[in-house]
């Protein structure tokens, strides 16, 4: 494909809110890959609302199937309107055959998707969907069909737009329910309209909100609720209202898509089901509680923003019924203990890294002291042990503390991106299959402590292939800058080797060499030796991550107003 010949694409995106934003790093994706293009999304009136005012889309078309676009000459006038539009591509990011069949009677030349739902012979650019059994995230479901186009490593997390009016309509509805603007706002959304079987118990949910609002009410400073859900949730918000003891605003059933944006943002915690509104919240990096039970939290929990997630472990989940057949088992083995301690884990030790699990100690770091901040990562010898070339995902085994180390500086709002040279790919000992593989494994091992990786960036070239990517060359920093806005001024990069301080000193980023890679002490040497001294050596990841906490508030990285807290 001749990408300096695509002029106008058209995007089909998901039908569920939830899908939606999670397709979110696809859509802008797209138009960091064709510069050039205009990009049109085709959705439905919910979906058209959730990207209303996005920078990726120039133009919306609503797809109305209840209305003008109903039934067999419905589908018809809607082919037609595409057909006016003279699009070059079509990007189908939903499954469905009648996305294809659209795009086919449109007569858009290129039409690009998964060959799902036996329409394959519609598609003009059918791709081989990924197995199931890998469990892969939706988000990178997504992510994963923007690859033939150019797209590399890892997808980025969702992220959302709200306006400064759409802010202040919202303020100023809350502050007629009676919640300043300094009030502890905790967003509550307590059901689904999938089903049933989604729903943890709404008394349960009353009563962790009941006990959250007696820790958190302090001094002038109030704790209130917001009580979210789709029409027809009406009384189940209200009946949750009545069972709490703090000011409460039920809004279930009353607001737009674009209001339980903005609703969603205001929020400093949020406790939901697995919902769309769940994944607005993490797509706002809202600190989010979600409760799990018959889907799969390996491939719907939230991605990249703060959240952690509460689940039984129980043998028929998950299952993806809507309603449960037998006890519901998943929800009623969750307890409110379990909810209450990982909503206090979540806010109050951003450095916890079980979900659930109760502590009396201090706190250790604010949630936000390390917003804006970024720290790159080495993988083989910083992250998972150096075996000379991890071939195998069974072969990448984490050093201890690892994951916690990376659950501190997360919950804290650092990003975390991970640059590795993987040459093993150049030199044919493992397929650029086999890597992705040994990658999910490592978002597998690090999700058990509720860690997320912004992005996965690798080099697989051969070192005579002489590429730009290879460290300590800076393709792979460059590229992170633009896929994910990085300040370099406020980025970290930790690594065992040599190359990757080199890296760092080229890029301009305050570097830690860890001495738990094979090259460590070598690598010490050559660098003192060149004049390119890391800015502190760490005996682990744990270490710096200690020093990257201090030197950001030394350095005045963070808010001025943000203090570390002394550790016990």
């Amino acid at each position: 494909m001749h990408k300096d010949r695509i002029s106008r694409i058209v995007i089909r995106g998901p039908n569920w809110i939830g899908d939606a934003v999670m397709s979110e790093p696809a859509i802008s994706a797209v138009r960091r890959l064709f510069p050039l293009a205009e990009i049109t999304l085709l959705v439905k009136p919910s979906i058209a609302d959730l990207f209303a005012h996005h920078p990726a889309i120039h133009h919306t078309l609503v797809y109305d199937d209840r209305g003008r676009h109903a039934g067999l000459s419905g589908k018809w006038t809607l082919a037609r309107v595409l057909r006016r539009h003279g699009f070059d591509l079509a990007i189908l990011l939903q499954n469905a055959f009648e996305a294809a069949v659209l795009t086919f009677l449109a007569g858009i030349p290129r039409r690009y998707g998964y060959a799902t739902d036996g329409r394959a012979l519609l598609l003009t650019d059918p791709v081989m969907a990924p197995p199931r059994h890998l469990h892969r995230h939706q988000v990178g479901y997504y992510w994963n069909l923007m690859k033939p186009f150019g797209a590399e490593g890892e997808p980025p997390a969702p992220a959302l737009v709200v306006t400064r009016q759409e802010d202040l309509a919202i303020a100023a509805r809350l502050a007629d329910a009676g919640i300043a603007a300094s009030d502890f706002l905790i967003g509550l959304n307590p059901g689904s309209t999938y089903g049933g079987a989604k729903r943890w118990m709404s008394d349960r949910y009353a009563e962790a909100v009941n006990r959250l609002g007696e820790r958190y009410e302090r001094g002038d400073r109030h704790m209130a609720v917001a009580i979210l859900g789709a029409k027809g949730e009406e009384d189940l918000g209200r009946s949750i209202a009545a069972r709490i003891r703090k000011k409460s605003v039920v809004c279930s059933g009353q607001t737009t898509v674009r209001e339980l944006m903005a609703l969603t943002k205001r929020c400093q915690l949020f406790l939901t089901n697995d919902t769309g509104p769940m994944h607005i919240a993490a797509a706002f990096d809202v600190p989010t509680v979600a409760v799990f039970g018959p889907t799969d939290w390996r491939t719907t929990a939230p991605f990249g923003g703060r959240f952690r997630v509460v689940r039984r472990d129980v043998a028929c989940a998950p299952c993806l019924l809507r309603e449960c057949p037998i006890d519901h088992r998943c929800m009623t083995g969750i307890q409110v203990d379990d909810v209450v301690e990982a909503a206090r884990a979540h806010v109050e030790q951003p450095g916890s890294s079980t979900a659930g699990a109760a502590s009396s100690q201090a706190p250790s770091e604010p949630p936000s002291l390390l917003n804006g901040v970024t720290v790159f990562l080495d993988r083989d010898g910083t992250l998972n042990q150096d075996t000379g070339y991890v071939k195998a995902p069974e072969e990448l085994i984490l050093f201890p503390g690892v994951a916690q180390a990376l659950a501190r500086l997360r919950q804290a709002g650092a990003r975390l991106i991970v640059l590795t040279n993987q040459s093993g790919v150049g030199r044919g000992f493992f397929s650029l299959r086999d890597l992705e593989m040994i990658h999910a494994r490592l978002r597998d091992l690090l999700a058990q402590e509720h860690v997320t990786l912004d992005a996965v960036y690798f080099c697989p070239h051969h070192p005579d292939d002489h590429c730009s990517c290879r460290k300590p060359r800076p393709g792979m920093v460059n590229q992170a800058v633009v896929d994910h806005q990085v300040d370099l001024s406020r980025s970290y990069l930790v690594g065992d080797q040599a190359r990757d301080i080199e890296l760092a000193h080229r890029a301009g980023i305050r570097s830690v060499l860890v001495m738990t890679g094979p090259a460590g002490p070598q690598a010490e040497k050559e660098l003192q030796a060149r004049g390119m001294a890391p800015d502190r050596i760490a005996a682990s990841l744990a270490e710096a991550a200690d020093w990257i906490f201090q030197d950001a508030v030394d350095a005045r990285r963070v808010s001025p107003d943000l203090q570390l807290m002394p550790r016990d």
